[in-house]
């Protein structure tokens, strides 16, 4: 059976990425460069954990952006990161920076020495856009804080 070649499905990222473009802006809210906000994750069991939003950078066109959510799993496995840039003038939202690896491609070879999936770039911008729906739906703001030093 002969394998077809993965085609990037461009109208899904940029989908993707206008929704999150979308949630992030509600989530972000009035946040300056530099501000944290903290949404305390709720679910009928109680608290399960903190999602965490801060504007890294702020720019007419642009906004940088940090998602991050502490949990009581942190001391068992590396809390989940990510750096998102925000652009304004065609309202998309893009994953840059996932764990400390950044500028995904939208396409790979499979496979690949970093294992990475012919469509890893658009799974991680679902993946925010399941994420920030979840924060959404189960976060309550618990403060505003400035980012340290």
């Amino acid at each position: 059976m002969a394998r077809t070649a993965y085609v990037t499905d461009l109208k899904g990222l940029q989908g993707e990425c206008s929704a999150n473009y979308l949630r992030l802006i509600r989530l972000l809210g009035d946040l300056g460069a530099g501000e944290t906000r903290e949404l305390e994750l709720t679910g009928r069991r109680g608290r399960f954990g903190t999602l965490w939003l801060s504007v890294l950078e702020l720019a007419p066109y642009t906004t940088i952006a940090r998602v991050s959510q502490s949990s009581l799993m942190d001391g068992v496995i590396e809390p989940p990161r990510m750096r998102v840039h925000l652009y304004h003038d065609v309202r998309m939202a893009e994953v840059t920076d996932f764990q400390r690896e950044r500028h995904f491609n939208g396409r790979y070879r499979y496979p690949n020495v970093r294992m990475y999936q012919p469509d890893e770039k658009l799974q991680l911008n679902r993946f925010l856009g399941e994420w920030l729906a979840h924060g959404l739906e189960h976060g309550h703001p618990t403060n505003v804080t400035e980012l340290p030093g």
